[in-house]
């Protein structure tokens, strides 16, 4: 299937690695021209950069002006912007419950995963309601509607992420600018299978170990296994792409069955 996204412009933040990278290998692969930012530039978006559509920007995505310094970069290097993936995102489990967080736990969650998206949108809205037609791709999580006391202020982040993006959609419609969400359970990423992931920080936490607690979470799905990074890349180049030009203001959950309620 044609994805009609030969040429098109896409901002993909934290795409260094894990979700991000996916896809921005997976857009550059359909002929998408693509501004990859992140805090820095990992060896496996250098080399995605080599073949000459991927442009990587070394930018703190957390600052107030980083979003869009990489929004800034994408028009002035490909001359518009089509596509925007909100993709940055980051988790501390809070095994010490939540009287635990301060106020810069709490500041710390809620920016990296809701006001950089916030803020990322906000500079490429403009362009793309230019271009008279676009779309706005947000990850998300499944603990925006599954509240986990463990990762308390992230959940509450995304909840706010889903709502943001929800009513955007209301407003830009109109446009012909779709806002779209997806909302992945646990992914083979280093968010959770990382040094310092989700399953290490648990394990030390409980005295298991990280492989006892991804057996764990993975065994939650129906599938029986965690979600692959090139398998939400899919998703978001379905939801990217003008083949699903009457979607937006929805959410697709991609979890192995991990969520049971309909």
């Amino acid at each position: 299937m044609d994805l009609h996204l030969t040429d098109k412009v896409a901002v993909v933040t934290g795409a260094s690695k894990g979700i991000g990278l996916a896809v921005t290998r997976a857009l550059a692969g359909e002929g998408a021209r693509v501004v990859a930012a992140a805090r820095t530039v990992s060896g496996p978006l250098a080399e995605l950069a080599a073949g000459g559509r991927v442009r990587p920007v070394a930018v703190d995505l957390t600052s107030p002006d980083g979003p869009e310094q990489a929004v800034r970069e994408a028009v002035a290097a490909f001359g518009g912007l089509d596509i925007l993936v909100n993709n940055v995102g980051a988790v501390r489990p809070r095994l010490g419950g939540f009287l635990s967080l301060t106020d810069e736990d709490w500041a710390w969650a809620l920016t990296i995963n809701f006001l950089t998206a916030v803020r990322t949108t906000r500079a490429a809205l403009p362009h793309l309601i230019e271009r008279g037609a676009g779309s706005i791709v947000t990850v998300g999580s499944v603990n925006a509607f599954l509240p986990d006391p463990a990762v308390i202020d992230y959940s509450a982040a995304k909840a706010a992420l889903a709502n943001f993006s929800k009513a955007l959609s209301k407003e830009v419609g109109p446009h012909g600018v779709r806002v779209n969400t997806i909302s992945p359970g646990p992914v083979e990423t280093a968010l959770w299978l990382g040094e310092q992931g989700v399953a290490a920080t648990v394990a030390g936490g409980t005295g298991s170990t990280p492989a006892d607690i991804v057996a764990g979470a993975a065994a939650q799905s129906v599938t029986g296994r965690f979600t692959r990074p090139e398998e939400v890349a899919d998703l978001v180049l379905l939801l990217a792409s003008d083949r699903s030009g009457n979607t937006t203001g929805s959410d697709h959950t991609i979890d192995g069955g991990l969520i049971t309620t309909l």
